[in-house]
């Protein structure tokens, strides 16, 4: 698997938006998405004081990005976890409090480049989706044994796939036939079953089906929704988070912890507010950063990428 193509998103704002918390020698950054290491290793190449906690689920990451990382001796430290253990992650290593977290929420380029790991639905692959092969069910075993019913509610709620029903009669019918195995055979299928006009717009009419399936598989929106709140209680006053998003739900999702975080919480109308119910963040950013334009000509992976940012600016208040 060739590392050059992998190409980190919005790499140079991501720096740029973490920078201010992590001059301090000895300051902690935490990437909770390692991947193939590249937002990691400019973290550790900008900020030569800074020591790196890496995350990841996907073994054959963390293997791929150990070789990358490896010049940088003891201040990377890299973790075999899902990204909502990040509290238990931190004390283990008796680290308290960080300066900096980073979340990139996409899929790595290695496992949608990987035939083997079912992911990509422009080729055929076993039908698998999880992002860590040790753990869980498969996409496969997804689309062969839940009931309709539960089929229905995450193609609508993970895919925002507006033709759910019909896309899954036609699950149901083809799996009482013969159990799905490959992705090839699944998006032959969601083709035949809509109608044209859906098959006009938004790109490869299997993708909404994919997400939804890649969504279940590795319970990504119940995970992130313990991760952001779990990172913010972890930076240090000063600290400093950045998100990237890939897709709505996610967005949404990251937008509702920062935006609570940096409410004012008190009730209407007291002269004076009292300090628990002060803001605990700043925002960063301006609603959801995009990527430039000159960025998504040379990496089309980077075009759905939404990123949000925050400083911690109080302690919690009890």
């Amino acid at each position: 698997m060739s590392q050059s193509r992998h190409v980190p998103v919005m790499l140079q704002r991501c720096l740029d938006l973490l920078a201010p918390a992590l001059q301090e020698p000895g300051a902690v950054v935490v990437d909770c998405t390692l991947g193939l290491g590249g937002h990691s290793q400019a973290l550790l190449d900008r900020f030569p004081g800074v020591r790196l906690v890496a995350l990841d689920r996907d073994p054959e990451a963390l293997r791929l990005s150990a070789g990358r990382l490896a010049g940088y001796g003891d201040r990377a430290t890299l973790v075999h976890a899902v990204y909502d253990e990040l509290p238990e992650v931190l004390d283990r290593l008796g680290l308290p409090r960080v300066q900096g977290v980073l979340f990139d929420l996409g899929v790595s380029s290695m496992q949608l480049d990987e035939a083997g790991r079912g992911f990509a639905y422009a080729q055929d692959a076993p039908l698998d989706m999880r992002m860590d092969q040790t753990a869980g069910m498969s996409a496969a075993e997804v689309l062969n044994t839940y009931p309709p019913g539960d089929l229905v509610r995450i193609l609508r709620a993970y895919g925002e796939e507006k033709q759910a029903r019909r896309i899954v009669s036609a699950i149901v019918r083809e799996r009482e036939r013969e159990p799905f195995t490959t992705s090839a055979r699944l998006v032959e299928l969601i083709r035949d079953a809509l109608p044209q006009a859906a098959k006009r717009t938004g790109g490869n009419p299997a993708k909404r089906t994919f997400q939804a399936l890649r969504i279940e598989v590795n319970g990504e929106l119940s995970v992130l929704e313990r991760a952001i709140p779990a990172a913010v209680r972890a930076l240090a006053v000063g600290g400093r988070i950045a998100v990237l998003s890939y897709q709505s739900l996610e967005d949404r999702l990251v937008k509702q912890v920062l935006s609570a975080g940096a409410a004012v919480t008190a009730p209407p109308g007291l002269p004076v507010v009292p300090e628990r119910y002060a803001p605990r963040l700043k925002l960063l950013t301006r609603g959801a950063e995009l990527p430039p334009e000159e960025e998504i000509a040379e990496n089309r992976r980077a075009a759905p990428a939404r990123l949000r940012g925050a400083e911690r600016i109080r302690e919690d208040v009890e």
